[in-house]
């Protein structure tokens, strides 16, 4: 499989959760909120399956934690904030703050898409709770199905990085 085709899988699970949202079909998008939750998962294993081998918790588990993410959110449309901008943008001193380190630093320990998974869950409630943070699930849902250093290294640069770009603006 291409990457090109890879990176479409991603777009189009996301479109597709999305429009689950603004069709308001509640079955599907309630289902989906279960799809973080290894008590519930299977719930919502019709609509995973059309993206991905479900047997497969490696493949599975991404598109799972973002599904839910976005049912939980009820967004409509994909956002720009990636995860490591995200989580300093919930805090007022951004990057200065210790508790938005110490929640990148906890996602950073991270050794596999499992356990990112995992972390992810309740950062996406604090990010949620800010309501102005719109996330980019599509780049957040590449960086899942290929979690590895390179990632967590990217995730740290925006961090940091973002909010010197804004400092210096």
């Amino acid at each position: 499989m291409s990457e090109a085709t890879k990176s479409n899988r991603n777009e189009n699970f996301v479109k597709f959760v999305i429009e689950r949202i603004t069709q308001k079909d509640n079955g599907a998008v309630a289902a989906l909120k279960r799809a973080d939750n290894p008590a519930t998962e299977y719930q919502s294993w019709e609509y995973l399956a059309r993206f991905v081998d479900i047997d497969k918790s490696y493949e599975r588990l991404p598109f799972a934690t973002i599904g839910s993410a976005i049912a939980k959110a009820k967004v409509e449309q994909n956002g720009t904030v990636r995860i490591g901008q995200a989580i300093a943008r919930c805090y007022e001193d951004g990057k200065e703050c210790d508790q938005a380190k110490a929640k990148l630093r906890r996602l950073l320990a991270c050794e596999t898409v499992e356990e990112v998974c995992r972390v992810l869950r309740p950062l996406f409630s604090l990010i949620n709770s800010k309501g102005n943070i719109s996330l980019d699930y599509i780049s957040l849902l590449n960086d899942l199905r290929y979690y590895n250093q390179h990632v967590k290294s990217r995730w740290a640069q925006d961090f940091y990085r973002h909010y010197e770009l804004e400092d210096n603006a």
